[in-house]
């Protein structure tokens, strides 16, 4: 069982910067993806980035303003949003399942979600 927990949203101007949190603990082998996903108002949840032990990976529309990264002494992976565009607003979620590899298209079916964090960008 793993379980993870996001924080690092809040309000922030267009062209700003915002660190996201995914604190995981628990233990489901030794090779496990995360992923940050975002689901904005009116559409449907969206892949974002995800890190595995052998891959990173950046949906198209966050490639070159998102950054993730992982402290594997803290079991926090990171998501580091810059450029952040109205768009960008909405509801981020970590997640994971077990496995040794991640690319966005083949982000799906992960078995263990944080609650979310709250992401606006607005003026």
């Amino acid at each position: 069982q793993l379980q993870l927990v996001e924080s690092g949203g809040g309000l922030v101007q267009p062209g700003g910067s915002l660190r996201l949190s995914c604190a995981v603990s628990g233990y489901i082998g030794d090779y496990v993806v995360i992923g940050w996903f975002r689901q904005a108002p009116g559409k449907e949840r969206e892949g974002l980035s995800c890190i595995a032990n052998d891959s990173i990976d950046y949906a198209d529309s966050v490639k070159g303003r998102f950054t993730i990264s992982r402290d594997t002494v803290k079991n926090t992976v990171y998501l580091q949003m810059n450029s952040l565009k109205p768009e960008d607003t909405g509801v981020y979620y970590c997640a994971a399942v077990a496995g040794p590899a991640c690319t966005i298209p083949t982000l799906r079916d992960l078995d263990y979600w944080g609650k979310g964090t709250l992401v606006s960008v607005s003026t």
